[in-house]
């Protein structure tokens, strides 16, 4: 009886040892940064960290970095979401950073005005950054440590150009017109390269007419004014409350390819289309917007993947019909650049003595062709003057009550 007591009391204090052991030995990686929970773009950063939570966790439960992939994550690294809520502030943003970066490897920004206040600062501490918001100034005056994975929005509507040129039956050069929103960022496609490049493959450039980033009526003189010059495409920046009453007014005038007055309307993301649909119907017809996420239930692996993390971490989300903002997808494609690049660092510099500038160099700049499944336009590929991590801008149409994909256009880097 003694000596079976003895034996459970060695096997319990072995039992506490080795629990030490692996606690001892667990380490710990953390992913994620700076989120505009609060603010305009509330909804969007939501559910990016929604995105970012999901992806930590597969991996953290699998060791798979995604199910068409055959490269494993460490067992013996366990990942964490770390972050802060910047409230859309650049203050805020430059605060949570410097609050941050003696825990993290990688780091985030949510917004435009945060990544241009962060910019330098991340350069100079050789920090890598992925970026919710994308723009030239991620590359001018020169590439710094932020990256994107969707393309500006001139390039988004270059491609949109390029389809409709393709597609153009007449023998006369198409009229186009930019219809954008009355704000900095629908007039940030008004460079002299862009109308150069719509001159420069045949159009005809007519003029500009501005909509309300939110207008609180009907931009019924901007469209007449489109009919009145006889306008065949427009291109523009807008957002979803700013697109969804303008098309709807056209429709009214009887303007869209398959309505009397016959006119596309292009825009760039972030309309997205994924947010347009449910809310237009068939009114959306014919709508055509540039380098968007894949729609909720396009065949490919990377929509088949999401599907699986709702069924297993939100069973409530029943694509496409239940669904979140689309932005999650641009989580889990940030969370999968940020591991991918803190994995590469890792098979060049041991994980105890890994720095940020490691996984900048030797991690990010490293990451050739990264398959997200669809996710993304192209696959990823970074670089020390590659920020923008695609080659190749798609396009995708309302046909039939549904977002299609129309077309895959390359770049154009007009900014």
């Amino acid at each position: 009886m003694v000596k079976r007591g003895w034996i459970l009391t060695v096997l319990l204090v072995l039992g506490f040892l080795l629990g030490i052991c692996e606690g001892q030995t667990k380490k710990k990686v953390y992913i994620g940064g700076s989120f505009a929970l609060t603010g305009a773009y509330a909804e969007d950063a939501a559910a990016v960290l929604m995105g970012f939570e999901d992806y930590a966790k597969y991996v953290n439960e699998t060791k798979n970095l995604a199910p068409w992939r055959k490269e494993k994550w460490p067992g013996d690294i366990e990942i964490e979401v770390l972050w802060r809520d910047d409230e859309l502030k650049p203050a805020k943003a430059l605060s949570i950073y410097e609050e941050l970066k003696n825990r993290m490897l990688v780091f985030r920004v949510s917004g435009s005005p945060q990544a241009l206040a962060l910019k330098d600062k991340l350069a100079q501490d050789r920090m890598m950054a992925t970026s919710m918001a994308t723009g030239p100034y991620l590359m001018l005056p020169e590439p710094g440590t932020i990256v994107s994975y969707y393309p500006i929005y001139t390039d988004s509507l270059a491609a949109i150009a390029d389809w409709f040129k393709e597609n153009w039956k007449e023998s006369r050069k198409p009229r186009v017109a930019y219809l954008t929103a009355d704000n900095p960022a629908g007039k940030s496609i008004e460079i002299p390269q862009m109308q150069e490049y719509l001159e420069k493959i045949g159009y005809e450039f007519v003029g500009r007419q501005y909509v309300p980033l939110v207008p609180t009526t009907p931009p019924t003189t901007q469209l007449m004014w489109l009919k009145e010059n006889r306008v065949d495409l427009t291109l523009g920046f807008m957002i979803n409350p700013g697109g969804q009453p303008t098309i709807k007014e056209a429709v009214r005038l009887g303007m869209g390819p398959h309505l009397p007055y016959k006119i596309v309307f292009g825009f760039a993301t972030p309309m997205h289309l994924q947010v347009f649909l449910p809310a237009m119907g068939e009114l959306g017809e014919g709508v055509v917007v540039g380098g968007l996420f894949p729609a909720w239930d396009e065949d490919c692996p990377g929509m088949k993947f999401i599907h699986e993390l709702f069924k297993k971490y939100r069973p409530t989300y029943t694509p496409p019909t239940k669904v979140p903002h689309v932005m999650y997808m641009a989580g889990i494609v940030e969370a999968m650049i940020q591991l991918e690049a803190i994995r590469l660092a890792m098979e060049q510099v041991p994980f105890e003595k890994l720095r940020p500038v490691d996984v900048l160099e030797k991690g990010l700049w490293r990451i050739k062709n990264l398959d997200t499944g669809g996710l993304t336009n192209t696959p990823l590929t970074y670089g020390p003057k590659k920020v923008e991590g695609i080659d190749a801008c798609r396009v995708d149409q309302v046909r039939g009550g549904k977002q299609v994909k129309v077309g895959l256009y390359p770049l154009r880097h007009i900014y």
